[in-house]
């Protein structure tokens, strides 16, 4: 009766097998083989019907009439793109209907699967239409802006890094000109870096830490504050970024106030977590982790040595997902075992074979802390756990 309402650590890494693209091979396989995953951008200036009447925005698009897309309403600009030759105009044919139809809104990306003569055919596609900061000396302007796109993957794994794309393209906003003088020197190597900032950072993460993962798994879940040294500043950031991808923080219904929680990780880890880069592999101070998180090193091994970021990035949110699953379970553990000692006993079981118990009780009594009731319970649970840790050492 238990085990039924707990799934199984295989249940939570599977995806379910409409996910074409992260299937359950694909989760748990052995296989060491690599897949390489390419990755494009174009950026374009769009024109509304109003800015064309001036005479050197005229003069501007007919010297570019051969990467220049009109309509009725507005025109698209090639300014720079790595795709293909001959994938680059069906590129800007799609971003003309989606703008035709408008689909692409000011400041709001858009993901799709587009299909152009690259090798790998369809590819995901993240665009965003970047508005161009309105002047009073330039009323002409008003309207007109920079279509940004960002290709590689599927448009399933873009999704998953919607976040950090949003935040990727923004940053590029305040180097963005008409006259686009800055093109060589700033705007192309940005956007050619958007792949390895926006979406391997996990990746770098793994490969870095290997199995210690389930360190910095068990640090994000019980928000332990983690301090690197001896690296440099991208993967001082990376480290943090993927701290806060395997948070809960925000997700999790009826989450705990902020000073409850500080009070709770302060009584239950007083010490950081130290990772010193400075030696191969990093040394790790202060490490602590339980069986479920050690249970999802493997996993992420696997997915890092594909070398596939999206199929990580997967794995990571089904970890969370899980974490947050047993979370919701021991609430309703909670409040039944406060009418029932069957639920106490059910709620006991639990703990023992979640293996996140300790997480779990963390959550707990800081979300239920001006409950009495709840936390007599959950102090009586401390003690079952308390007991089964002594019992195992022994």
């Amino acid at each position: 009766m238990f085990t039924s309402q707990t799934s199984s650590f295989q249940e939570s890494i599977d995806v379910e097998e409409k996910d074409a693209d992260f299937d359950s091979e694909e989760l748990t396989a052995y296989s060491p083989k690599t897949q390489h995953i390419s990755s494009y951008y174009s950026i374009y200036y769009y024109q509304n019907t109003r800015s064309e009447s001036s005479e050197e925005n005229v003069a501007w698009s007919q010297r570019r009439a051969d990467s220049t897309t009109s309509q009725d309403d507005f025109s698209l600009t090639l300014l720079d793109s790595s795709l293909p030759a001959e994938a680059e105009p069906e590129l800007r044919s799609y971003i003309s209907r989606r703008l035709s139809k408008g689909a692409l809104l000011g400041g709001m990306g858009n993901i799709a699967t587009v299909e152009l003569s690259v090798p790998e055919q369809a590819v995901g596609c993240y665009c965003c239409l970047l508005e161009q900061e309105r002047s009073p000396e330039q009323p002409e302007a008003d309207g007109n802006g920079w279509v940004v796109c960002l290709l590689g993957g599927s448009e399933k794994g873009l999704n998953l890094f919607r976040i950090e794309l949003d935040k990727y393209v923004q940053g590029l906003q305040s180097s963005l000109t008409p006259e686009m003088q800055n093109l060589e020197s700033e705007v192309r190597p940005y956007l050619s870096r958007w792949y390895e900032e926006s979406v391997m950072h996990i990746h770098r993460v793994v490969q870095l830490v290997q199995t210690n993962i389930s360190y910095l798994l068990y640090a994000a879940l019980s928000h332990t504050h983690v301090e690197v040294t001896g690296a440099d500043e991208r993967t001082k950031t990376d480290v943090a970024r993927f701290i806060k991808a395997a948070s809960l923080q925000g997700l999790v219904q009826e989450e705990p106030s902020t000073a409850s929680l500080c009070k709770t990780v302060s009584e239950d880890s007083p010490t950081d977590l130290l990772i010193d880069c400075a030696s191969s592999p990093p040394a790790f101070t202060n490490a602590v982790s339980n069986r479920f998180c050690d249970d999802w090193i493997q996993a992420f091994i696997n997915a890092a040595e594909r070398f596939n970021p999206f199929l990580l990035r997967q794995i990571l949110e089904n970890f969370k997902l899980k974490a947050i699953q047993d979370m919701n379970n021991l609430k309703r553990f909670i409040r039944q075992a406060e009418m029932s000692h069957y639920a106490l006993f059910r709620c006991c079981l639990f703990l023992q074979s979640c293996g996140n118990g300790d997480v779990l009780l963390q959550n707990a009594r800081a979300e239920h802390s001006g409950l009495p009731e709840a936390c007599s319970i959950i102090r009586v649970l401390e003690e079952f756990l308390a007991e089964q840790a002594v019992g195992t050492v022994q």
